[in-house]
């Protein structure tokens, strides 16, 4: 399949899957999710492939949710969803929770190769790969309190970071280093920024080394480990506590249509406001 957002190249047993939309820092539209979607089904069908890359484009993996961009909005006219809060509810479980909770499960090992902005979206499906390989200036946060927001849809930060990093992190908003993200556990190595795709490819070829049925459910038993220990029912729960931020951003104008017409700047001046 040809993809108007995605590269794809084969080395290999190892399939490299790179978002491509470098402009708007590899923002995730609509599009771009549901042809990383195939991108993935397609290759946990295809048996030659036994690991899977995921890179960005560019100077950044990625700056999360496309938030407006022209090409996001003519999209949007185009295949509107049911108005009101259901529809946000399903558009946002669909797009930004459910698939990204079927990636996690993908039973074929997953690396995520991260450069520059790793944030919101960018930081969600980079966690729901099985390792992260960063290069030195890569930079990871979840800035949504800073936006009247609890996180991301896909919360396994606590799980990545344990509960009082997890917390400092959220409260302020604050970027993480690579060095950082690497001591917490989030990420598996930091490298130079001219050896993150050689580093990563090398690693990903050791892996593809291994027996494809073993590697399977080594992960799975990881994985199951995790969900037997409350993590599944803790993402649910975290997806509902954010949508419950919804009609209070939208209030704030933070959200929706009204933050669109913002800058950046101006939303977080709505939240930084002191009382007067």
């Amino acid at each position: 399949m040809t993809y108007s957002t995605l590269l794809t190249e084969r080395t290999g047993p190892v399939l490299k899957i790179t978002t491509n939309r470098p402009d708007v820092l590899n923002a995730q539209s609509r599009i771009l999710l549901e042809e990383l979607d195939h991108a993935f089904l397609a290759a946990v069908d295809d048996n030659d492939v036994r690991v899977i890359i995921l890179a960005g484009a560019g100077k950044h993996f990625s700056a999360g949710h496309d938030l407006g961009s022209p090409q996001e909005m003519e999209d949007q006219r185009k295949t509107p969803l049911e108005p009101g809060f259901k529809g946000e509810y399903r558009r946002l479980w669909e797009r930004f929770f459910e698939n990204t909770m079927r990636w996690r499960d993908l039973p074929k090992p997953t690396i995520a190769q991260v450069q520059g902005y790793c944030i919101m979206g960018g930081m969600m499906i980079a966690s729901a790969c099985d390792i992260i390989i960063a290069s030195e200036d890569a930079q990871f946060a979840d800035r949504a309190v800073k936006w009247g927001g609890s996180h991301v849809q896909y919360f396994s930060m606590p799980w990545d970071f344990g509960p009082r990093k997890t917390k400092e992190y959220l409260f302020t908003g604050d970027f993480i280093s690579a060095a950082d993200a690497e001591k917490a556990g989030l990420v598996n190595r930091v490298v130079s920024r001219d050896r993150l795709e050689a580093e990563t490819m090398a690693l990903a070829q050791r892996i593809a080394e291994r027996d494809p049925y073993a590697l399977k459910l080594a992960k799975a038993s990881v994985n199951e480990t995790q969900d037997a220990q409350g993590w599944r029912q803790a993402m649910e729960n975290a997806f509902k506590n954010y949508m419950l931020t919804i009609p209070h951003r939208i209030e704030m104008g933070t959200y929706g249509a009204a933050a669109r017409e913002k800058a950046p700047k101006d939303r977080f001046g709505v939240l930084n406001k002191k009382p007067g």
